[in-house]
């Protein structure tokens, strides 16, 4: 409001749980009353992951696809319903280089992230005779952000102990500068990474057994950063 022409009408925010299913059609509801239509939604929700599988309960492994995946396209869906009457919008979502590629530490959050990634691309395909619906993944490398703070671990009690340098991340501001020119020029998908993250992207995309050997490299040294409270 005081760098903008905004006024407070202009503005609108609702409290959501998106592991509240039950909720998510009054909250599209209401945002319809205010504004009159949705032309963009952006799905940025979601938690990470920080525990090896042979450790981890399967309860945690529910909360995540519960939360990243079911949440996510609940809430897609009331809004799409939306879309398709006005024959217009876009669905932007926040998936992960994990969506594309497998990491060590984080099985369920891959797994939620490569559910996305097949559900929206398959969406896309269900949506030929709207072509001014957009459907757009995002797929960012590690960021500077609170994620890694609010991580799963190997049960739900229990919080990360160590958060670790987030120094050497992508710095906020940029990643949503990427998203936003992604999301203006309708690109189906974009990588919004630095090097060497970046670099991996293609290795897994173009010479997965190159990134298999790879992967498990970095991965063993992980772990053990992992097992030693690095």
């Amino acid at each position: 409001l005081e760098i903008s022409s905004l006024s407070e009408k202009d503005i609108l925010v609702l409290r959501l749980d998106l592991t509240d299913r039950s909720s998510h059609e009054a909250a599209t509801n209401s945002v319809l009353k205010h504004f009159g239509k949705i032309d963009i939604l952006v799905n940025n929700g979601g938690r990470s992951q920080r525990s090896l599988f042979v450790d981890t309960n399967l309860d945690v492994y529910s909360a995540i696809i519960e939360l990243n995946y079911l949440g996510t396209i609940s809430l897609t869906k009331y809004v799409l319903n939306h879309m398709i009457q006005r024959k217009k919008g876009k669905i932007v979502t926040v998936s992960s280089v994990m969506g594309i590629m497998g990491a060590p530490l984080a099985s369920g959050y891959c797994a939620s992230k490569h559910a996305l990634q097949g559900f929206f691309n398959s969406l896309r395909t269900e949506l030929t005779d709207y072509p001014e619906i957009s459907i757009i993944n995002i797929c960012p490398g590690p960021v500077q952000s609170k994620i890694i703070q609010n991580v799963f671990t190997e049960n739900l009690a229990k919080s990360i102990e160590n958060s670790g340098d987030q120094s050497h991340k992508m710095p906020t501001d940029r990643c949503v500068r990427l998203t936003l020119v992604s999301t203006a020029n309708d690109l189906k998908e974009a990588w919004i990474s630095d090097h060497p993250y970046l670099a991996v992207c293609y290795l897994w995309q173009y010479a997965p057994t190159w990134a298999w050997w790879l992967m498990n490299r970095m991965g063993k040294r992980r772990i053990q950063n992992f097992k030693s409270g690095v």
